[in-house]
C-alpha cells in the first residue's frame, strides 16, 4: 500500500480532497493487518484509560481485542475541536526532487487528518502564519465544511518570512477552548534568536499549558535530511536570499550531526511538555507518516 500512497504517486492526483480520501482509505485498510488494529476502536468510541479513571468504566471487550485498557468516551468527550496550523514561510516551498515540496506534503497530510476528524464529526479549523497568524476558517463540523477546508488548503502558497515563536504564542492566546492543535512546519529559524529552539519550545509550552493537545509535524525535504550533495555547492536562503558556498563533500558529516542535534532538541523539548513530535520528510509515504503519528500517540500512554 505504501507505494500507492507515496508522494510521487499522489502527485498525479491533482485534487486535494481525492488525495486525502485515498490516504485515509489506504491507512485504515493497513490498520487491519497491523499492530494498531485497535486504533479504529479507540478513534471512534473509546479513549485510553488514564490514571484516575474509574476502573469500572473499562471496556473489557476492547481490552480482549487490543490488550490495552479503554474506557467508553462520554458524550462531552466525543467532540474534539481540531485546528490545522500551517507554516506559510517561503522555506516550506523548497524541494530538490521532482516530488512534493514540504508545503505540498504538509497540506496533503493536513487534508487527510481533516478527513479523519470529519469522519468522527469533530470540528476542524484552519490557521496559517508567516510573520503573523491569519485565521482562515473557524472550527466547524457542519456538512460542507470539509470542502471549505480543502478549498482553502488548495489555495495556500508559502511566500513569506516567518516569526514562528511569536506566532505560536499568538495562537495560544487566540484559542478560547481546549483544542487539538496540529502544527505543520519545517521549524527553520529566522535570522534572530527569537526563533531559536529554546524560544519555540517556550512558545509551545504556552500553547500546551493553555490546556491544548499539541502535535508538531516537523516536515523537511528529503535532501535536507539526507544531504545528497557533493563537491562545491552554493546554497541560498529562500527567505532572505543570502547565499553561502561550501564544499558539500567535506561539510556533509558536520551538517548531519547538526541536523541530528536540531531534531533532538525539539524531540526532547516536546517530550518534556508531553507534546507529540513527529519528524517527517517528503519521501515518506503518507500511510507511514500517519502510522508514525499513531506510534507517538500510543507511546504516550
Amino acid at each position: 500500500m505504501s507505494a500507492l500512497l507515496s508522494p510521487e504517486s499522489l502527485q498525479q492526483i491533482k485534487r486535494l480532497d481525492l488525495r486525502a480520501r485515498m490516504v485515509v482509505r489506504g491507512f485504515l485498510q493497513g490498520l487491519h493487518s497491523s499492530p494498531f488494529q485497535g486504533f479504529s476502536v479507540q478513534f471512534s468510541e473509546h479513549r485510553r484509560y488514564n490514571r484516575g479513571d474509574d476502573p469500572k468504566l473499562i471496556d473489557w471487550l476492547a481490552y480482549a481485542k487490543t490488550d490495552k485498557y479503554f474506557v467508553k468516551r462520554f458524550e462531552a468527550e466525543t467532540n474534539l475541536t481540531g485546528y490545522l496550523v500551517m507554516d506559510l514561510s517561503k522555506s516550506m516551498g523548497f524541494t530538490e526532487s521532482q516530488s512534493m515540496t514540504k508545503f505540498e506534503y504538509s497540506t496533503c497530510l493536513a487534508a487527510a487528518l481533516t478527513y479523519l476528524m470529519t469522519m468522527q464529526q469533530d470540528p476542524v479549523g484552519l490557521l496559517t502564519f508567516d510573520e503573523k497568524v491569519k485565521a482562515l476558517l473557524p472550527a466547524r463540523s457542519r456538512r460542507g465544511h470539509l470542502g471549505d477546508v480543502m478549498a482553502q488548503l488548495s489555495r495556500l502558497q508559502p511566500t513569506g518570512r516567518t516569526e514562528l515563536a511569536a506566532c505560536i504564542t499568538q495562537v495560544a492566546a487566540m484559542l478560547k477552548q481546549h483544542s487539538l492543535v496540529m502544527l505543520f512546519t519545517d521549524l527553520l529559524p529566522s535570522e534572530t534568536d527569537a526563533d531559536s529552539p529554546e524560544a519555540i519550545i517556550a512558545a509551545l509550552a504556552r500553547l500546551k499549558h493553555g490546556g491544548n493537545d499539541v502535535i508538531v509535524f516537523h516536515v523537511m525535504d528529503e535532501a535536507e535530511v539526507h544531504f545528497p550533495y557533493e563537491g562545491p555547492v552554493q546554497f541560498e536562503d529562500s527567505e532572505t536570499g543570502h547565499t553561502v558556498s561550501v564544499d558539500a563533500s567535506g561539510f556533509r558529516k558536520d551538517y548531519l550531526k547538526q541536523l541530528e542535534q536540531f531534531r533532538d532538541a525539539y524531540r526532547e523539548g516536546c517530550n518534556r511538555l508531553r507534546i507529540d513530535y513527529v519528524p517527517l520528510d517528503t519521501s515518506m509515504p503518507f500511510d507511514a507518516a500517519l502510522t508514525e503519528y499513531l506510534q507517538q500517540r500510543q507511546s504516550r500512554f
